[in-house]
């Protein structure tokens, strides 16, 4: 055979496909075979565990695997280029670059090289030292990373207040994990950042009035000095949205009021445009934004706190018994995600998964048929997926 592409392992103790050459006759997977076939079939063979590399530094495999394949010289880019690629996103930036560089060693020395210090969270100020310092003193090293990323994500989101009930969350997960590598922890503490951080339109408005989004906008579209940006953002928030944003009585009552809702939804049914490079525009998103001071009495962030409440308990109670099963647990808060239609069908899905929970416990291949069912729900947006794999298991 001859070589004619760059390959890439990602982790070498997760393995999702194989060929017969490499399967051994109880079905596992040689892993040096498998390692020697993909060197013989390869012009570069790059190999590494990515997935490790990412928790260590705070960021996601694909930031990693970014970095590898920057130095693999595969694609005709120098280095610079792909970096200013992540800058441009202008999300987990420093996070994503710890990343990039950790892949870009990996490719360059190879896994066993030592890895150069790298600071996974860089820009944690003064204000948030504390928090810092507490999970430095209070939670085992493996999971710090992901910690520090977590606290600085909720401080930028609400406040720093915000970011210690998020410790406060993970103090009973901590002390149920004495796995070596506190995977539990780890795989917790990145998905309550996520959930606790949930899109809004108080978020979604922060977002559109930073001025990083400004000046990527003007480096995108190249604008030159004799130029005039107009941005023109088209909102069209739902009636749930709207109320999710008010004090939670208040919300309550517009949803479940006829008369009211359907006034909001006339006014709201065909959406606006806002031009936020006018001050008039961005003074509107800008108050929406300042919202945040408030948030905690909104009836969005009551529902999502009565939500994560329940799904920590999950985790907790499956800790004890079936750690793999509480790995998978938390893991499905990837389903909740978005905002609008895309929440509500994430959340539909999550729930759906997590009814299917009682009905594993005790079995020995419970947290593979979890995992299962979360991955149907996020291959098919529809449900059809995941309704035929509930009915599957009988749940």
């Amino acid at each position: 055979m001859t070589p004619e592409r760059t390959i890439f392992i990602a982790s070498t103790h997760r393995v999702y496909s194989m060929t017969e050459k490499t399967a051994m006759a109880d079905g596992r997977v040689d892993e040096k075979q498998l390692l020697d076939a993909c060197k013989t079939a390869a012009k570069q063979f790059v190999s590494g565990d990515f997935a490790r590399s990412a928790e260590d530094t705070g960021s996601v495999i694909s930031a990693v695997l970014f970095g590898a394949l920057a130095r693999s010289g595969s694609l005709p880019f120098s280095r610079q280029a792909f970096e200013q690629a992540i800058r441009r996103a202008a999300v987990g930036v420093e996070s994503s670059l710890a990343g990039f560089e950790a892949g870009h060693h990996i490719a360059t020395h190879g896994e066993s090289a030592a890895q150069p210090a790298v600071e996974p969270t860089p820009g944690i100020g003064a204000a948030l030292k504390p928090l810092a310092d507490r999970v430095e003193r209070e939670f085992p090293s493996p999971a710090r990373a992901v910690l520090l990323a977590g606290i600085k994500r909720l401080a930028d989101y609400q406040d720093a207040a915000y970011a210690a009930e998020y410790l406060d969350r993970l103090g009973p997960i901590r002390d149920l994990d004495g796995a070596p590598d506190r995977r539990l922890l780890t795989e917790t503490a990145r998905h309550l950042a996520l959930w606790m951080s949930y899109e809004d339109t108080i978020r979604v408005a922060d977002f559109k009035t930073r001025r990083q989004r400004f000046e990527r906008v003007r480096s995108e579209v190249r604008l030159g000095e004799d130029q005039v940006l107009r941005i023109n953002e088209f909102l069209h928030p739902r009636v749930e949205e709207i109320a999710d944003t008010l004090p939670a009585g208040l919300g309550r009552w517009l949803l479940r009021t006829g008369w009211a809702r359907a006034l909001v939804g006339r006014f709201a049914a065909h959406g606006r445009i806002v031009q936020t490079s006018s001050i008039r525009g961005y003074l509107l998103l800008y108050l929406v934004a300042g919202l945040r001071r408030v948030r905690r009495s909104t009836l969005r962030y009551k529902e999502e706190m009565a939500r994560i409440g329940p799904w920590l308990d999950e985790v907790r109670g499956a800790a004890t018994g079936d750690y793999a099963l509480a790995v998978e647990i938390a893991a499905c808060q990837r389903l909740v995600k978005g905002y609008s239609d895309t929440h509500a069908r994430g959340l539909r899905n999550f729930r759906a998964v997590m009814s299917a929970v009682p009905a594993l416990r005790g079995k020995p291949d419970a947290a593979a048929r979890l995992r299962a069912l979360r991955e149907a729900a996020l291959a098919d947006e529809s449900g059809v997926q995941l309704d035929d794999a509930l009915k599957a298991l009988g749940a």
